[in-house]
């Protein structure tokens, strides 16, 4: 985070500020229990309501997690709040969310000056609502490549969190624990944001520019530093794959030593790791745009629509075509 970016008003001690908890239908709870439980603790320990909430719905009816818990709603979508913050909170397949007045709203609030957040998936609407031009932002990694392809010129960074001016973004799972960190220092000082980290036993509040995922030492449980360098230059160039020879010269080994070692330390040839990596990117793309295989096939490094879908029906037994008829998009008006 940069503090410089944060532009946030003197807080009026007489009223504790409004937060709005906007829950898109399959919202992930864990990071929205994270983003308002900070406020709560912030109201103990300082022993005054400096924060209070609404929950919102599309429809004014309890709103369902992912994991099926429902919380009820106190107002839907276009209700006449006098909000501080609204927070998106969006999970499951927000790439599938069409839902106007919910996008008509957010705008009728940005015009207002309410400070806008999104939360995990959240940002996939706010770009959807036009409210993220000229901010930077961020949301949860499992949504970022489809979110490029349909918004490439947004300025999406890949961080724990991100808050510029009136938008304020992360990605989700306990990320909102950090944001609302400095949200809480900056309204109300260092000492009351620090108790409320140290109540939820967080010895380190992390930075916002942190990276989302583990690196992928820990994430693969690889110590061979060649090695890892190949696997990730190979997740960057999923588009365009590498040549072989070419991801053998990064490791400075042969290919017949490279070979080896993929074999050795994930039971795969270097082609077939290369080609789970695509095809689980294409499978992203076909739950969370609407590219056509075409396209999606192309922006996995397929040649053709037809070989992409004999390698997809080789992984997953299905063709690409019948993954994308299970999606459910929320398309009320």
């Amino acid at each position: 985070m940069h503090d410089s970016d944060m532009r946030l008003p003197a807080s009026d001690d007489s009223a504790p500020a409004h937060v709005g908890f906007l829950l898109i239908p399959d919202f992930a709870l864990l990071p929205y229990a994270s983003a308002i439980e900070p406020l709560r603790a912030a109201n103990r320990l300082s022993g005054r309501p400096l924060y209070r909430w609404s929950h919102v719905s599309i429809d004014g009816t309890p709103a369902s997690a992912s994991n099926g818990v429902a919380i009820a709603a106190d107002a839907s979508v276009g209700a006449d709040l006098r909000l501080d913050y609204l927070f998106v909170c969006a999970g499951g397949n927000p790439a599938l969310f069409h839902h106007q007045p919910t996008f008509a709203w957010l705008r009728q609030l940005a015009r207002r000056g309410v400070r806008i957040g999104g939360i995990s998936g959240g940002a996939y609407l706010l770009a959807r609502a036009n409210v993220l031009t000229g901010y930077r932002f961020t949301l949860h990694w499992e949504h970022a490549p489809a979110f490029l392809e349909e918004y490439p010129d947004l300025d999406l960074r890949r961080s724990l969190y991100e808050i510029d001016r009136d938008r304020l973004t992360c990605s989700g799972g306990t990320a909102p624990l950090d944001m609302l960190h400095g949200v809480i220092a900056r309204e109300h000082g260092s000492e009351l944001a620090l108790a409320v980290s140290e109540w939820f036993l967080q010895t380190h509040v992390r930075e916002g520019a942190g990276p989302q995922r583990m690196p992928l030492r820990e994430r693969l449980g690889i110590a061979h530093a060649p090695l890892l360098r190949v696997i990730g230059r190979m997740e960057q160039t999923i588009e365009h794959p590498e040549a072989r020879q070419d991801l053998a010269r990064l490791a400075n080994v042969s290919l017949r030593q490279l070979e080896r070692l993929f074999r050795q330390h994930l039971g795969r040839s270097l082609g077939e790791h290369y080609m789970l990596l695509r095809i689980e990117r294409a499978r992203d793309l076909l739950r969370q745009t609407s590219l056509s295989i075409l396209e999606i096939a192309l922006a996995c490094g397929f040649a053709s629509a037809s070989h992409f879908s004999r390698s997809y029906s080789g992984r997953f037994g299905h063709s690409p075509r019948s993954e994308r008829l299970t999606r459910h998009p929320i398309t009320r008006r």
